[in-house]
């Protein structure tokens, strides 16, 4: 049960209410009929993907439109 109480106490600590619903969301994934695809990673995939959503948070990791269109421009080309 020492999960539980350390999960509990972690979403007692935590004051911000859109981290808390993104995080929520996270959980709902992994326990959602279309959670299959969350169930076909690795542990380490699992990991890196939590690490950029986090990362994802913040507006300061983030690229524009316009920057992801040219930094891709050679695949964007009709």
């Amino acid at each position: 049960m020492k999960i539980k109480d350390d999960f509990h106490h972690l979403i007692d600590s935590i004051e911000d209410e859109q981290l808390l619903k993104s995080y929520y969301q996270l959980i709902q994934i992994n326990h959602s009929q279309n959670g299959h695809l969350w169930n076909k990673l690795s542990e380490d995939e699992k990991g890196e993907l939590l690490v950029a959503y986090d990362e994802s948070l913040d507006s300061d990791n983030l690229l524009s439109h316009e920057q992801v269109k040219h930094q891709h421009k050679q695949w964007l080309k009709p």
